[in-house]
């Protein structure tokens, strides 16, 4: 076996399948582009969905990936198994409707033994297959000379999502030698696809072969399919024979920088820390990567998941007796581990670490908060003698607040309480269950669509420089097939040589317009476009009269409409500038629209968006209409498009030659979209709305030319109703009024205010006359209604100056909420009462919580029904 590093293996795989004629797909993105069924990309071949279910027909059927990867559906079993991930890269070799078992078996086993290659010892490799495919079994006898005991039958080896591709597959295994097995315990999982440490699966090949149909039946795919995948992980730990994954140059140098970072252990010296060290190590990559492709912490979505693994990885942290920020530390070591094949992360260093930080000195803020909530559970749990919190409550301080169960148990094991485990087990098996759910709905691919796969005529897209052509059909489809012809009323779909038309594409809708004969006359409406598998135009037609095959045709886009959509797009483009001019670099594009009436673009941004900021935006963008820029549009390769500086959009895909659009050098971006010749043509830009939409993912709304002067007209007119109820002489004079309106508010509140002093004093000298004997001490413990919190210190103020009693204990109620204060004199502060630990205990009476000094302190709550209890047990507790 070679001595290979992780780097040197996934360079290895790509080269051994480019030397089979594959193209090597990038690794795409974490967050799916264009597929709402997936929460992050989590396989190699999520982002090969569009050709395995016939909606696009890749370039070169043969296509192999290193593909990073997300799951966190078992996140409590990272760092407690051997090699359970987060984050991971997935290798694999695809096959859509190409070559199938007899090719790719012997190529694994090449791949695999060779000397060229992994040169893995022959003999300690293990195959299982599906006990009904006998034909993968004989082309592995065939292709390596082993003897029977290497092939291994297995029910569970059917690749099966429940509806579209499926069949059977065989795992490959790496036996690991006698050193990973325990000789003296006859363990009846101690085979090649046992749950065992000792044979490891390395490899799964999918033989995808039928159509798993809704109704249950299985029906022989028209094109048969191979998917394969290869742990890089794993692999990278039979490579370099470490005990688990963690062991391996992809974590390795990760856990012995967080030894340096203040932790009071070592890595291997307890196998309690060492899964603190694997959970951060683990964690860290897959948030350094996540924050790379642009999803950022929030509190919904893959937002919270990515909250939940920085705080995870904190707690962690703490455990091993880190207490300063220590994450942020830890990316560029995961950088330069991954620079080879993502050089990326090391350039968005700067930006991931400064994300990071915040969510750091956010949640150290939390762990605060979330201690202040277990010493209030304590409190009222103590109150009712009750010595176990229930099993949803310490579910809520690891789901929410990123407790662990185990931290929790070290505060309540402080005071004598326990944890309810049984339930805390039920709440996470409903959390599974429901992330169980979610994958099952998404999972699958989709039954194959046969007919517009099959369309393979020429059709050519000319609407860069003509909006009306003269062509001939060469493909009608009406219904599910593809027929010679079609007659009036009927809705269809149509193909020609030659089309004006832009099919919807990168956020950009498409043309619509008229088909005429060659008189002229109408013979149908383009009501949509969309790409056909094979990337021909699909023109959605409502026809007004017959048509049929090879007949000569005009196709007439509309203009006005067409050149509406080309104003918006090429603002699209000035405005992503002056975002990235105005907020950074990290301002990306996440997804746009554009349409005649309006635009809509969205960008990663973790913070607010001022109104400065968007006036300075705007005000960019007028000033590229205002200078005429010409727009330049140049068919180049994609290497010498970067070298001009083009920005590629997120996530895309792009192929050897790319359309580049130049806007005087300021805007440079690859598109396919079309275009205005000069930016004096938009006339005029106007952001109508700035909204978050999501985890980091903000939205500009914004229109131009005419739709942006009636915008402009609308707000004039407000302007005048606005003047109009003010009364001034025109909106000119409408600052003028409010002015004055604001002067006469400011008098009219302080009038209020004197008013409510003088009614406070008269309820204090009243409330002070209600002196009560609770214990050794005085006490006035009184509700009074519709009290602000403010109005609450101000009286004890007043308390205080004429010590009235030992202690008071006030309570308000306002819009279904509760508040309490508390306030001990100094006598009996010397004495031990405090008034932060009197409100934490009786708080809980209203439904909240609260603290503060031991002579003043408050909560809230929003249980006012339970203020008279909160009263009563307040004067309890000071009698005891």
């Amino acid at each position: 076996m070679k001595q290979l590093t992780s780097a040197e293996i996934r360079q290895m795989w790509l080269d051994f399948w480019k030397s089979k004629g594959h193209s090597v797909e990038p690794s795409a993105s974490l967050v799916p582009v264009q597929d709402p069924s997936l929460l992050w990309i989590n396989s190699g071949v999520a982002t090969l969905k569009k050709y395995f279910d016939g909606s696009v027909v890749p370039e070169n059927p043969r296509i192999t990936n290193s593909q990073k990867s997300i799951r966190t559906n078992d996140i409590e079993n990272v760092g407690v198994t051997a090699r359970h991930h987060t984050l991971f890269e997935m290798l694999g070799n695809f096959s859509i409707g190409d070559y199938f078992k007899e090719e790719v078996i012997p190529w694994a086993w090449e791949f695999l033994t060779d000397e060229k290659w992994l040169a893995l010892e022959p003999e300690k490799l293990y195959m299982t297959y599906y006990p009904e495919d006998t034909e993968t079994v004989e082309l592995w006898r065939q292709a390596t000379d082993l003897s029977d005991d290497h092939f291994v039958p297995v029910e569970d080896n059917f690749w099966d999502l429940g509806v579209g591709p499926c069949g059977p597959d065989t795992e490959i295994f790496y036996d690991r030698g006698e050193k990973y097995q325990d000789l003296e315990d006859s363990d009846p999982e101690m085979y090649p696809g046992g749950e065992n440490e000792r044979y490891l699966e390395i490899w799964n090949i999918v033989f995808s072969q039928f159509n798993h149909m809704p109704n249950g039946e299985y029906v022989p795919l028209k094109q048969k399919n191979i998917d394969t995948g290869m742990g890089l992980e794993r692999m990278t730990s039979v490579i370099q024979d470490a005990p688990t994954n963690f062991e391996t140059d992809l974590f390795l140098p990760i856990i012995k920088k967080i030894e340096t970072l203040g932790a009071s252990v070592k890595y291997g010296e307890k196998a309690e820390t060492d899964v603190s060290f694997k959970v951060i190590a683990d964690h860290v990559r897959a948030v350094t990567f996540a924050i790379s492709d642009r999803a950022l912490p929030s509190n919904e979505g893959r937002g919270y998941i990515l909250r939940r693994l920085i705080r995870r990885a904190i707690m962690h942290g703490r455990r091993l007796g880190i207490k300063d920020k220590f994450l942020v530390k830890l990316v560029p070591v995961v950088a330069d581990i991954m620079a080879d094949f993502y050089p990326e992360v090391k350039d968005d260093q700067d930006f991931i670490q400064d994300v990071i930080d915040t969510e750091e000195n956010r949640f150290n803020e939390t762990i605060n908060e979330g201690e202040a909530i277990i010493q209030e559970v304590i409190s009222s749990l103590e109150a009712a003698h009750n010595k176990m919190m229930s099993g949803a409550q310490a579910f809520k301080l690891y789901d929410t607040y990123g407790f662990p169960l185990e931290l929790t148990q070290e505060y309540l094991e402080e005071v004598g309480i326990d944890v309810d485990l049984s339930g805390f087990e039920e709440a996470m098996k409903a959390q599974r269950e429901r992330a169980r759910a979610a994958r099952k709905d998404s999972a699958g691919m989709g039954v194959q669509s046969e007919v517009l796969s099959d369309i393979d005529v020429v059709s050519t897209y000319v609407g860069y420089d003509q909006l009306t052509v003269e062509t001939r059909v060469n493909t009608i489809v009406s219904g599910d097939a593809i027929v010679s012809s079609a007659e009036a009323d009927e809705e269809i779909y149509l193909v020609v040589e030659q089309t004006p038309f832009y099919a919807e594409m990168g956020g950009q809708v498409a043309d619509t317009g008229d088909i005429l004969d060659e008189s002229g006359q109408l013979i149908g409406q383009v009501v949509n476009v969309v790409r056909a598998p094979n990337g021909q135009h699909l023109h959605e037609v409502k026809l007004e009269a017959a048509v049929v095959l090879d007949q000569i045709v005009q196709l007439v886009v509309d203009r006005r409409r067409h050149h509406s959509i080309e104003k918006n797009h090429t603002a699209t483009h000035l405005l992503h500038q002056a975002l990235k001019d105005v907020l950074g670099d990290h301002a990306n594009q996440a997804g746009s629209l554009v349409t005649a009436g309006h635009l809509r673009f969205d960008f990663s941004h973790f913070g607010q968006v001022t109104d400065n900021e968007l006036a300075e935006m705007e005000a960019k963008v007028n000033e590229a209409i205002a200078e005429a820029y010409p727009v330049v549009t140049t068919v180049t390769s994609i290497e010498e498009a970067k070298a001009a500086g083009a920005q590629a959009l997120f996530g895309e895909k792009y192929g050897s030659e790319v359309r580049m659009v130049d806007i005087n050098h300021w805007s440079i971006e690859l598109c396919g979209g079309t275009h205005v010749a000069n930016t004096a043509e938009i006339g005029l830009f106007k952001i109508i709305s700035e909204s978050g939409i999501g985890a980091g993912v903000r939205r500009i709304e914004a229109v131009t030319s005419l739709a942006a002067i009636q915008e402009y007209k609308k707000q004039e007119n407000i302007l005048k109703q606005i003047a109009e109820n003010l009364k001034a002489k025109s909106f000119l004079n409408i600052v003028e009024r409010l002015q004055q309106f604001k002067e006469d508010h400011k008098e009219t509140l302080q009038q209020l205010s004197a008013l409510r002093d003088k009614m406070n004093a008269q309820a204090a000298v009243q409330i002070f006359d209600h002196v009560e004997t609770a214990g050794a001490y005085t006490v006035i413990a009184e509700h009074v209604p519709n009290r602000s919190m403010e109005e609450l210190r101000k009286i004890a103020d007043e308390w205080k100056q004429k010590d009235s009693s030992d202690i008071l204990v006030l309570a308000t109620s306002r819009d279904d909420k509760a508040n309490l204060l508390v306030a001990v004199g100094q006598d009996a502060v010397k004495s031990g009462i405090k008034a932060g630990d009197l409100v934490k205990q009786i708080a809980p009476k209203v439904g909240g919580g609260g603290g503060g000094r031991p002579d003043m302190a408050q909560a809230g709550g929003k249980n006012p029904a339970g203020i008279r209890e909160a009263l009563a047990f307040a004067k309890e507790i000071i009698s005891k």
